[in-house]
């Protein structure tokens, strides 16, 4: 058994000397832990993330350090090896993998100080030494970069990566679009703490990854997965699995397609409403919605209705809309929705907010957007 050592990351120096250690066999690290945690885990535990997810459901992800290398040299195998800067929180594993990565690549993350901002982004990128660059980043970060391109400091920092890994959500199209005009290379990445972080790039699974679809389900097998999940056998055996051959899949409850060795992420399983006795997948909803120029960072959530049992709404930020109307942007959005699901998936309103309610990892929180949704229809 291994000792596991409750630490924080707000220091990514002094993480990373602890990450060291735990891949040497040192104690595992115990990243967000939720409740009471043990003292001891199994052999090969590098690091335990307690993650409650975008909609509440609290985990204990068990990684061991053989997971955490795999992710990091499959992903040095798609795209290479170089310095990073760290600008999500390394206590989720999108943050934590860039200090992983910078650890087998031998070289120190350049960490972004304080609040994310265009200018603390671009003073960061500054600092990284002049060979290749990589960074992580989540969609709400790359618009808040694309916003502020005008500044040729900020569109100098985008353009100075050799790939900037984004994942934690869809990417909008419309967003890589105008991403790919301002010449900054994105990648758009699937997974989640159960893989290490992302395992498939740009749809394509990374080199010791597979992907297989059953029963509308997206699953995962490969040398980054999870042992599974502290303290909770019961979860840890439905949601990781063994095939007739002893192969291990990752049951990820997403639905997708897998067509000529490319994955199609088609939303959550659960994120489904019945409205008028008819299903709806939210995700679907939300990633035509994505699509109208002004609603590219939108929330889509689901709200009671006396008439139809439930029904969805758009909740997006002021500051991302266009200079039109709510109900201009409303009919368009809903005239998209009608026109590749159908009519009876159309949102029933648009709600403008300040600002969307996020997560630390930088996801929406889905909850605290619903609640607020519930509040002002």
């Amino acid at each position: 058994m291994t000792r596991l050592m409750s630490v924080t990351a707000d220091d990514a120096v002094q993480l990373q000397r602890d990450l060291l250690r735990a891949f040497e066999g040192g104690p595992a690290l115990g990243l967000g832990m939720l409740g009471d945690q043990p003292e001891e885990v199994a052999d090969g535990t590098a690091v335990v993330i307690g993650t409650s997810g975008s909609t509440g459901v609290p985990k204990r992800v068990v990684l061991s350090a053989e997971a955490l290398r795999a992710g990091a040299d499959a992903t040095a195998r798609r795209i290479g090896t170089g310095s990073w800067l760290l600008a999500l929180p390394a206590g989720y594993v999108a943050g934590l993998q860039v200090i992983v990565r910078s650890i087998f690549a031998e070289t120190d993350p350049v960490v972004l100080g304080g609040r994310f901002s265009p200018e603390s982004f671009a003073q960061a990128t500054h600092a990284l030494p002049s060979s290749a660059r990589f960074t992580a980043l989540v969609p709400a970060q790359i618009a808040t970069l694309i916003d502020a391109s005008d500044d040729p400091d900020v569109l100098a920092a985008l353009r100075a990566y050799d790939a900037i890994l984004v994942g934690g959500q869809a990417l909008p199209q419309p967003l890589r679009d105008r991403a790919a005009d301002l010449g900054a290379r994105l990648v758009r990445t699937y997974g989640s703490t159960e893989t290490s972080g992302g395992c498939v790039y740009d749809g394509r699974p990374l080199e010791t990854a597979a992907v297989r679809t059953v029963d509308g389900e997206l699953q995962i097998a490969g040398p980054m997965l999870a042992d599974g999940y502290l303290g909770d056998p019961a979860l840890t055996d439905r949601t990781f699995i063994r095939d007739e051959h002893g192969i291990r899949w990752y049951r990820t409850g997403d639905l997708g397609i897998v067509e000529d060795g490319r994955v199609q992420v088609q939303g959550r399983a659960d994120n489904v409403i019945v409205s008028g006795g008819i299903n709806i997948s939210l995700d679907r909803v939300e990633r035509i919605v994505r699509g109208i120029p002004g609603l590219t960072g939108a929330v889509v959530v689901a709200v009671e209705d006396e008439r139809w049992g439930e029904s969805s709404v758009i909740v997006a930020a002021r500051g991302r809309a266009l200079r039109r109307s709510e109900t201009e942007q409303l009919e368009q959005a809903r005239a998209a929705v009608a026109a590749e699901i159908g009519k009876h998936a159309r949102p029933a309103r648009l709600i403008l907010v300040d600002e969307l309610a996020t997560l630390p990892s930088g996801k929406p929180d889905r909850e605290a957007i619903r609640r607020i949704a519930s509040v002002l229809r």
